[in-house]
Parts: C-alpha cells; structure tokens; sequence
C-alpha cells in the first residue's frame, strides 16, 4: 500500500536531536539526521529549527546545518520573517510534528522517524 503524504511543518531541535547534546558546543551529527531532514525538505515538507540557542550559538547551529545541506524555512518563528513580540505572540512554534529529545519516551532515532515520516 502506497503512502499519501501531505505537506507538513516540521519543528526539529538541535541540540540532542539534530547532533549529540554537547551544548554549547556542537556536538556530532545523529546518524540519519540530515539524510532524513534533507528527505523531507526534498518531499516539500516545511522544516522550522526549534531550539533553545540564541545569538551566535543559533548562528553557528543554522550555518552547521546549512553546512550539512539543510536550510531551514524558519528560525525559532512561525514563518520565515516572523518577529517575536510578546504582547501578540506565542513562544510555542506552530508545527504539525515535533521531533525534539524531550519527547515524551526520549528520542526515538532518525531511524523510526525515517519510518513514521517517509515510510519507505
């Protein structure tokens, strides 16, 4: 039987999740983890970086992953060009999943997301 898939928005975290937690430092890419982000990047899905760095450490995450062959549609926003403003805003990122370590059950793999996104 044959996937239908549908585009998605995909909040993904750094630290722990994309590369092994060595904050603030950066830690080695999880096996999979760009195969996977750039599989679904390829299928159009939307990917938000979804993390916890601010400043240079954001920076140099988003260049990491640039360098990696991901680049995000959006950074800790909404959508691209999002400002934050407290007064009309949530921190909460709006997403259809969200793949982070701190999920409920820990991280399963890039593995068993492959398996749960792409299927095949």
């Amino acid at each position: 039987m044959k996937k239908t898939y549908y585009k998605m928005i995909i909040a993904v975290d750094f630290d722990g999740t994309i590369v092994e937690h060595k904050y603030p430092k950066i830690g080695k890419p999880k096996r999979f983890a760009f195969k996977t982000l750039r599989e679904l990047q390829r299928r159009g899905h939307k990917l938000i970086l979804w993390t916890f760095r601010t400043g240079k450490l954001l920076d140099e995450a988003v260049e990491f992953c640039r360098k990696n062959g991901v680049e995000f549609w959006a950074v800790n926003a909404n959508y691209p060009g999002e400002e934050f403003d407290p007064q009309t805003s949530s921190r909460k990122i709006l997403a259809d999943v969200y793949i982070d370590d701190r999920n409920l059950g820990g991280f399963p793999g890039w593995g068993v997301v492959w398996q749960m996104l792409i299927g095949d």
